[in-house]
């Protein structure tokens, strides 16, 4: 007999060779049904696989971010079977599950795929679906795998072979089609009920332009037609919502080719909303003690060489700029934390400086692909509102929590009330991709484990997504439309101190290691803003929206009147402009609802004689006649709620 530990703790026995399957129907036959992998000893595997002894196991559906993962990850081979179906000799690259559905990189030789063909596509698979095909698990040799896609014909899955060794291949069939992939699978194909095929693009083989352009189908599939249907809804929303569309209307940002792809230019609107955002953080930030530093936007290559940014980053990064001196290289920053590093180590510092928080709204440079670029989400040159934190090892809980609550005070002002507490630590298996030792990386694992629980942090744990240098703690946002977010990250950090030997003094006179804090509630700065656009669908908190009020005059004999009520608005702080369009007045505030102005202010003879203002708000219509005091503290009752500062 196995001993199974369940999620609640309880502990129950099994046959040996019995699967997590098995756990589930002597739980309950309809729980069995909704089971698609099982999470054992916290990897992912497939239900029905037998279980290695006694082990922990947690039965994923699609409610769990895995299942839905592993039900996507299925439905990449789904689609996959029906391409060579429909397309015969089509050769395959990856086909990963992401976020949102999957995508399979193809190469169909001289044909293409457009809007046109997805309806066959998409009937294909729901006719394979049908079918029940089990998803097969096989163990083959290096040697079984190269003499199958040898004869297969299909030279990329033999490129991903030579990267494997013997013992780590496998293959996965259902139906008639074959893959190399190292799984989990759902059970079968019949949980598969709907189908859409959602875009192509062009992908490069491996993301290196210098390879051959496949095509990239995008799909996503669920166990419900009516939950298809609902999504292909959100979707509609969505792309009302979306940032680069909105951006346009609201005259907050623009790109030019001239200027390079990926380089965002803020227009006066969207500087000024910003602006707002960096001083809202720059206040939160001195209260709680922060100071501010100034670093440049390239430092000498040999800083990210003992940072370990050449490293693992040199090949995303800019390429090294010359200079007339023979042998010095300069980087464009891919990264804060180097220079702040070394401001630390400009003096001697003592534990009675401790802790030292050092702020920056520092810009960064990271080589996007092409393809990977998107609006302000996914941008080459972003700003972030980075902080890095030198403390003492008994301080690191403390400024720790500290942090957090900068964090919630960030998304509480936003309205983001909706978000998962991630604990990003490195892969269980494959350490290669992080710096320093053993006993660091533990230190610094449990520091955030403890300081989450004891900010009473509902949390998640995932593997393989820290930082090289260390482990984090990532709040993942969800948006009004239910999309999930990256965005605030903190960071313990043993590693860079160390690299950089960075030193203070203690209490024993003796000289320490010191354990930085790298944190950035907003992230980007541009993400962010990509993210509040959306959220609000441009509709932004009053204390943020680049104009508060806009005010109309009935016709161009109150235009005085308007300006200088303007003028009144604007010695209070509030943001306020005039439409003089010699326009009808229906037609203005049908303008000022479109560009999602919070307040109109409409003047008339009536209003000018009695000194008032006749107040509309946006998307609720009018609140009546006030005079400028009133309107005054209508504005900043709703500010200071928002902003939670009663």
């Amino acid at each position: 007999m196995i001993k199974v530990t369940l999620p609640d703790g309880a502990v129950r026995e099994y046959a040996e060779g019995s699967s997590a399957m098995d756990v589930a129907r002597s739980i309950s036959e309809g729980l069995a049904r909704n089971v698609l992998a099982a999470k054992v000893n916290g990897e992912v595997r497939e239900a029905g696989r037998p279980l290695p002894g006694d082990c922990s196991v947690s039965l994923l559906t699609w409610n769990d971010t895995e299942g839905k993962n592993t039900f996507w990850h299925s439905s990449a081979h789904l689609l996959a079977e029906a391409l060579e179906a429909l397309y015969p000799g089509v050769k395959f690259g990856i086909g990963p599950p992401i976020e949102n559905g999957f995508y399979y990189d193809v190469d169909l030789g001289d044909r293409t795929i457009g809007d046109g063909d997805f309806a066959a596509i998409e009937a294909k698979m729901k006719e394979l679906a049908g079918r029940k095909s089990a998803f097969v698990r096989q163990e083959v040799s290096k040697a079984e795998a190269i003499r199958y896609f040898t004869t297969k014909g299909d030279e990329y899955k033999l490129e991903l072979i030579d990267g494997l060794n013997d013992g780590e291949i496998t293959f996965y069939q259902q139906g008639d089609f074959v893959d190399l992939c190292r799984g989990p699978h759902i059970p079968d194909t019949s949980f598969i009920k709907a189908a859409k095929v959602m875009s192509v693009a062009g992908a490069y083989w491996r993301g290196d332009e210098k390879r051959k352009q496949l095509t990239r189908i995008y799909g996503i599939t669920f166990p419900k037609q009516k939950e298809l249907d609902e999504y292909l809804v959100l979707l509609e929303e969505a792309k009302k919502r979306d940032h680069r569309k909105l951006g346009r209307e609201l005259d907050l940002f623009t790109f030019s080719e001239r200027v390079g792809a990926g380089l965002p230019l803020w227009l006066p609107k969207g500087a000024a909303l910003r602006e707002r955002l960096i001083n809202f953080m720059k206040e939160a930030q001195e209260k709680a003690g922060y100071v501010q530093v100034a670093t440049p936007h390239i430092g000498g290559k040999s800083l990210y060489e003992t940072s370990g940014h050449w490293e693992k980053y040199g090949k995303d990064s800019f390429q090294p700029i010359s200079t007339p001196q023979e042998g010095e290289l300069f980087m464009l920053k891919p990264m804060n934390c180097p220079h702040h590093c070394e401001i630390f180590a400009s003096r001697p510092r003592s534990y009675k400086d401790l802790p030292l928080r050092f702020a920056e709204f520092g810009t960064v440079y990271r080589y996007e692909q092409s393809g990977e670029l998107h609006g302000l989400a996914r941008v080459r040159g972003f700003t972030q509102d980075d902080a890095h934190l030198f403390c003492r090892p008994d301080q690191v809980q403390e400024e720790f929590m500290k942090v957090i609550d900068l964090v919630l005070l960030v998304l509480r002002a936003l309205g983001l009330e909706q978000f998962e507490a991630q604990v990003s630590l490195r892969d269980q298996v494959d350490r290669s991709k992080y710096i320093g030792s053993e006993e660091n990386w533990q230190k610094a694992e449990q520091a955030i484990i403890d300081a989450a629980a004891q900010s009473g942090l509902k949390t998640v744990v995932e593997y393989g997504e820290a930082a090289f240098y260390g482990p984090k703690l990532d709040f993942m946002v969800r948006d009004a439309l239910g999309r999930r977010w990256q965005l605030g990250t903190i960071q313990v950090d043993y590693n860079l101190p160390e690299r950089f030997e960075l030193e203070y003094v203690g209490s024993d006179n003796q000289r320490h290691r010191p354990v930085m804090i790298h944190r950035a509630p907003f992230g980007s700065l541009e993400r962010f803003i990509a993210l509040i656009i959306e959220h609000t669908a441009g509709r932004f908190p009053l204390w943020l929206t680049p104009e508060q009020a806009i005010i109309l005059p009935i016709s161009d004999k109150y235009i005085d009147a308007a300006q200088q009520v303007a003028g009144n608005l604007k010695d209070s702080d509030i943001r306020a402009s005039v439409d003089e369009r010699s326009e009808k007045i229906g037609r203005k505030i049908r303008d000022a609802e479109l560009s999602k102005v919070p307040f109109m202010l409409i003047i008339g003879e009536k209003e000018e004689e009695t000194n008032t203002v006749s107040v509309r708000e946006q998307g609720k219509g009018d609140l009546g006649a006030m005079d400028l005091d009133g309107f005054r503290r209508l504005v900043n009752e709703r500010i200071q709620a928002s902003l939670g500062t009663h």
